[in-house]
């Protein structure tokens, strides 16, 4: 995935909105972009349970660590394995044809439930 207007170290990326549900990787910025039942949330990419990177397995239409195979939806809600919580989401907002994140800051799902609940944007 390519951020566009995007600055190394910047604390925003811009990125197209995605056409159709699937989950794209912004591997500089630790960013997955996810559009899904037409909704689109940002997500890290590191596991929660030991900051193992995760993957997006299409056929299965989910994400797995890559460490211990704790299983998340594309929401990043957390369903099996060792991790306790849900992935972290970045805030996220729509600006026209692009969704800006902010990479500076992450919403915890065990800290801040509503926060973590309302970095969505719906397509």
């Amino acid at each position: 995935m390519t951020a566009t207007n995007a600055v190394a170290g910047a604390a925003e990326r811009r990125y197209p909105i995605p056409p159709a549900d699937g989950a794209t990787i912004d591997r500089d910025a630790q960013v997955i972009l996810v559009r899904y039942e037409n909704h689109i949330v940002a997500l890290a990419l590191a596991c929660p349970h030991q900051n193992a990177a995760v993957k997006w397995l299409p056929t299965d239409g989910r994400f797995q660590c890559s460490k211990h195979d704790s299983r998340y939806t594309p929401e990043g809600v957390h369903t099996a394995g060792r991790a306790t919580r849900n992935m972290d989401r970045f805030p996220i907002t729509r600006d026209s044809a692009f969704v800006v994140v902010d990479v500076s800051r992450v919403f915890r799902s065990d800290q801040d439930a509503a926060g973590w609940a309302a970095a969505s944007i719906t397509v």
